[in-house]
């Protein structure tokens, strides 16, 4: 039973949207209208995608000069600061993705969630290849909303690594908010996902088939099914995925937007070749006899001392990229 400080329920909301490269004031207007939406239909977390503020792909081209004039300090840069207010004004709890400047050429995709009491986290991405000075954060970010769900944040290639879902859940963690920008990449491996090509996105009112078809494939929905819902079952968490949608750089996102309970199920979701929101009610009933939360019960951690150590199979997530 949640305690006199925690809601049973809370109503959460998965943003897919399409970026401009670069441009934060025009991404920015597009949050506040999908943040008054929200507040309409009474959401109390909306989740935006990674490098939702900023746009995504494009940075890896960008000259050192172009990624500090792009990138904005925490917390005082003029993004955080308008999401701050922007959060007060709404009552919503509210993240989204920028590029972290810290100072010395150094920089972080990092996540911004904004609550309405006016306290702001952030979260830098643990696996981090989108440019040489973008560099992986080395810290987990978890806390409390000011309805008493505990959550953790993990962008994109984060949640790959499964290691990172399981220590935000043994740290508390009931959701993972999940920002992605996925979907339509392009890699060797003809068993992962593939590009999308262009004409098919831009033909989408023409030939709606088309593009609903790549986005519930392989490219898209496909690929997202063989993993994603084992981050929220095996951890016994919510998990509440926020995708691009769209033309990003030379790739085309799938959006696909979900919200899953703690049993792997899909609350709710879309295929939208779209901006588009999806809405659910999270019940903190599910997660107590939620399987992943019955085999915690079940560790032994004086067997898993092998996890920690290296195994000479390790890369920089640059480079492993980079190679793909």
């Amino acid at each position: 039973m949640p305690t006199p400080t925690q809601q049973r329920q809370l109503r959460v909301a998965a943003i897919q949207m399409e970026s401009i490269a670069g441009d934060k004031a025009a991404n920015f207007a597009k949050i506040e209208s999908f943040v008054t939406q929200a507040a309409a239909r009474k959401v109390e977390l909306i989740v935006f995608p990674e490098c939702c503020l900023t746009g995504y792909w494009f940075i890896r081209n960008l000259t050192r000069e172009q990624l500090r004039a792009l990138a904005e300090p925490f917390p005082a840069g003029p993004s955080t600061q308008r999401l701050c207010e922007l959060a007060k004004q709404s009552g919503l709890s509210i993240g989204a993705g920028f590029v972290e400047s810290a100072g010395n050429d150094v920089f972080y995709n990092s996540y911004i969630v904004a609550l309405p009491t006016g306290a702001v986290k952030c979260h830098r991405k643990l696996q981090a290849f989108e440019h040489p000075l973008v560099h992986s954060g080395s810290e987990y970010t978890v806390f409390d909303t000011p309805q008493g769900f505990r959550v953790a944040v993990l962008i994109c290639y984060d949640n790959n690594i499964i290691e990172n879902g399981r220590i935000a859940a043994l740290q508390g963690a009931e959701i993972i908010i999940a920002p992605h920008q996925t979907g339509g990449c392009r890699t060797k491996n003809p068993h992962l996902m593939g590009v999308i090509e262009r004409n098919v996105w831009d033909n989408r009112q023409q030939n709606p088939a088309a593009i609903e078809s790549e986005f519930r494939g392989d490219k898209g929905r496909g690929w997202l099914m063989r993993w994603l819902p084992s981050r929220a079952h095996d951890n016994g968490v919510f998990l509440i995925f926020s995708n691009g949608v769209g033309v990003d750089d030379d790739e085309i996102r799938t959006g696909n937007a979900m919200i899953l309970d703690p049993y792997g199920r899909i609350l709710t979701e879309t295929w939208q070749a779209a901006d588009a929101m999806v809405v659910a009610d999270l019940d903190r009933d599910l997660l107590k006899n939620a399987t992943g939360r019955e085999w915690f019960k079940a560790r032994r951690p004086e067997l898993y001392g092998f996890l920690a150590q290296p195994t000479g199979l390790e890369r920089d997530t640059h480079q492993l990229k980079f190679e793909e």
